[in-house]
């Protein structure tokens, strides 16, 4: 690890004025470190100053006058998934946290730094590789190498890694909006305009600016589609792993049992978590049948191009969207263990999968 400055704030003015005095060379802040910390023992991100935001606040889950609810970015992942309105209203949003790393990770990551979380590409890691994301210009090693883990959607000539968060595919999914704050002053930008596609530039994960400081995402009201959302996480091994295919999806029935609404996103198969409208405006009117989820999933997976050992993730991707969008009709809120199997044997549990996710870590 290099030498560095290091700052703490008391309050995001303060935060703010730090980063902009941390001198020459690249400024980060930090909170949780869960993933900035592992990027710096690798030598893979050398920030020069880092300036410590853990004690600004920032850290309030609270309801909005529109009738959505506000998740600070600060607030620990674990508090965010426990919350009582985020469970009540949103556990979407539960299960995708609680579907990620491990108890004690959660218990130290936070809302803000899980949108910042950079790619788990192992050649992005390999500093004696060539990797477009970590030195531009230098070349794509995954593009001719092993790329059982990369994207099959959205990728360039220059970088194919996919984005890891679990959380992020169901803020997607629900159109969340992300609060930033610079000295320039606030800004809000919609979720599926945070974060970036490869192109030209995949050392550039997102549009946050390098001034600005994420304070919060605003989730939208909850309207019809608690009652029917899921998130399905297919994985090699049942926890403490990042998806090959995963699904946020969501459903919102009128009185007849036709789809009044629909909300889908994928993670695990694009540089960022994959929304596609068209394949959400498909089910709208339908009935929520196998015919109607196949032919969503056929138009979220619309130009999917493999890269030799990711061939898998295309038919597997299709499987997960029609199995998601099922177990939203049914009102399961997430899978609950490896290619959603049950939990592994043991003693019976009483309660929903959700409590189970959040009491104990699969083997």
């Amino acid at each position: 690890m290099r030498a560095f400055t290091f700052a703490s704030a008391r309050t995001v003015e303060d935060a703010l004025d730090a980063l902009a005095d941390g001198g020459p060379g690249p400024k980060r802040f930090i909170a949780g470190g869960t993933n900035l910390i592992d990027l710096m023992k690798e030598d893979v991100a050398r920030p020069a100053a880092l300036v410590d935001i853990n004690r600004v606040g920032l850290d309030e889950i609270r309801p909005t006058e529109a009738g959505g609810l506000l998740l600070g970015a600060l607030a620990r992942n674990a508090a965010t998934a426990r919350h009582p309105e985020v469970r009540r209203r949103y556990p979407l949003v539960s299960a995708a946290i609680l579907a990620g790393a491990s108890p004690q990770i959660r218990n130290m990551a936070t809302n803000g730094g899980n949108l910042l979380q950079r790619t788990r590409c192992h050649y992005f890691y390999d500093v004696g590789t060539p990797c477009n994301k970590r030195e531009p210009g230098e070349g794509c090693s995954a593009i001719e190498g092993l790329a059982r883990q990369h994207a099959i959607l959205g990728a360039s000539e220059h970088c194919i890694a996919t984005h890891p968060s679990d959380l992020c595919v169901a803020l997607a999914a629900l159109g969340a909006v992300v609060h930033v704050r610079s000295a320039a002053g606030q800004r809000l930008i919609p979720f599926e305009q945070f974060h970036r596609l490869p192109g030209d530039e995949p050392q550039r994960d997102t549009t946050l600016g390098e001034d600005e400081l994420i304070t919060a995402i605003e989730l939208p009201p909850s309207d019809g589609y608690a009652a029917h959302s899921t998130y399905l996480k297919v994985r090699e091994r049942a926890s403490y792993a990042f998806a090959l295919v995963s699904v946020a999806a969501a459903l919102d029935l009128d009185e007849d049992g036709a789809v009044r609404g629909a909300r889908l996103a994928l993670g695990g198969v694009a540089h960022k978590p994959w929304r596609v409208p068209e394949a959400e405006e498909a089910l709208v009117g339908a009935r929520p049948t196998p015919a109607a989820f196949e032919a969503a999933a056929e138009t979220a997976l619309a130009g999917a191009q493999s890269r030799g050992d990711n061939a898998f993730k295309i038919p597997l991707a299709h499987r997960a969207v029609v199995r998601a969008l099922g177990m939203a009709l049914d009102g399961v809120p997430a899978n609950t263990g490896l290619l959603g199997l049950p939990f592994f044997a043991g003693e019976p549990f009483e309660g929903t999968p959700l409590d189970r996710m959040d009491t104990e870590e699969q083997p």
